[in-house]
């Protein structure tokens, strides 16, 4: 095990705090406390074993205990806040106890994250005040957690179908049609397409949506291009399209995104 990994599981009651201006470079692993991040100044991605869940700014990424799982980022990030908390002081039957997902940060939950910003390691019932500090910050987290940011793409260990995946991604520019990755890739086009529901549980086309969004997300956060640059340079044909396909995913408009998010 990780030494950072022992750490973390030294004490099952005891809660572990771990501020870092990088984070832990780990491949992926498993703890046995329930993990809260927020990542402060970057654009990053919680994979998991099934799915990858995208982490804009402002929100916080859930990883229940147990879950196999690794964080990355595309970019330089100003802080990773890292909170464990054990499973016995979470209400096993609430959702967070079983479902990862990415949730909105509120001003009261930055302010308490800011808050323990000098705290580092285990926090047990013998440090009482910041015990019960985190106690507080837990009922917080149970209270806000109500609904995830809508956008996980889909993953699978199907080798034969991740060089897909990789090529949608570095294409994502380009269009993406599914005749015409069936045939580069030796599929029929219902075999190529059958393969795709079944491993992935979505549709080629919803993959392709859902990777371009992602895709002008992390654009809309990570550069100064206008909405219509960004939108033509993740393979839509017209703003109109894009803003359209955006708002339905997101619930919210490409403008309105990177405003609230910057």
């Amino acid at each position: 095990m990780h030494p950072f990994l022992e750490k973390v599981d030294n004490d099952s009651e005891a809660y572990f705090v771990h501020h870092n201006k990088a984070e832990e470079m780990l491949p992926m692993h498993q703890h046995e406390k329930h993990q809260l991040s927020y990542i402060e100044g970057g654009v990053a991605f919680l994979n998991t074993s099934e799915k990858s869940y995208f982490l804009p700014a402002r929100h916080f990424l859930w990883i229940p205990a147990g879950t196999k799982h690794n964080v990355t980022s595309r970019t330089s990030v100003k802080m990773v806040h890292n909170f464990y908390i054990p499973t016995s002081l979470f209400p096993s039957k609430h959702v967070l106890s079983k479902t990862g997902g990415i949730y909105p940060v509120t001003n009261l939950l930055m302010e308490m994250i800011y808050y323990t910003e000098e705290w580092f390691g285990e926090i047990t019932k013998k440090d009482a005040e910041e015990f019960e500090f985190l106690n507080a910050f837990r009922n917080v987290v149970l209270h806000v957690a109500k609904i995830p940011f809508p956008l996980v793409l889909p993953t699978t260990d199907n080798e034969n179908l991740r060089v897909v995946l990789k090529y949608i991604h570095d294409n994502i520019d380009q269009p993406l049609y599914l005749n015409d990755l069936a045939k580069r890739f030796g599929y029929s086009t219902r075999s190529f397409s059958r393969m795709f529901q079944k491993n992935m549980d979505t549709s080629f086309l919803q993959y392709v949506k859902l990777t371009r969004i992602v895709r002008s997300m992390e654009k809309l956060l990570k550069t100064d291009q206008s909405v219509s640059e960004i939108a033509y340079s993740c393979g839509y044909n017209s703003l109109s399209s894009f803003s359209y396909t955006f708002q339905q995913v997101a619930h919210i408009s490409p403008a309105e995104f990177r405003k609230q998010n910057l």
